[in-house]
């Protein structure tokens, strides 16, 4: 069976909001892992302190804080990640339907759904890491030295 070349330029036409919409989703991904880095990189700066700055209640409490912003982050990255693999599938859906003249419109509209309900947790959860960053950042007289 033999798919006409002009079906095939369809499926890659419908293919490539999709794909754009990939390369946003892996932009996503690095902001929220260079953001990871970061939270990651001031806490081992905190840990690294002599114990009596380690002690100090509010490096205690940021400690803490980090670890809220850390979880925060981790699963906003799983669903971004959880988000371009459901889109991956929307494009294979298209082309296996396609090719095998499946009636896969279903499948692959429920798939995109899915898709923007992961994005919608991911930037939700992103910006609750946004909202406790600006909240709790440490008291500007009491800012210890990040060298990196």
């Amino acid at each position: 069976m033999e798919l006409p070349i002009a079906d095939i330029t369809h499926v890659i036409q419908l293919s490539l909001a999709p794909a754009f919409l990939l390369v946003a989703i892996g932009n996503l991904i690095i902001i929220l892992t260079n953001r990871l880095g970061r939270i990651i990189d001031r806490r081992r700066v905190l840990l690294n302190q002599p114990p009596e700055i380690q002690n100090d209640p509010e490096v205690i409490q940021e400690i803490a804080d980090l670890h809220h912003r850390r979880i925060f982050i981790y699963f906003a990255i799983l669903f971004a990640v959880i988000g371009a693999l459901l889109v991956c599938l929307v494009i294979a859906g298209a082309f296996i339907g396609a090719l095998l003249n499946a009636r896969l419109a279903e499948i692959v509209a429920g798939l995109f759904v899915l898709t923007m309900l992961f994005l919608v947790i991911a930037w939700t959860l992103f910006l609750r890491e946004i909202y406790l960053s600006i909240r709790i950042g440490p008291h500007p007289a009491k800012s210890l030295s990040t060298k990196s």
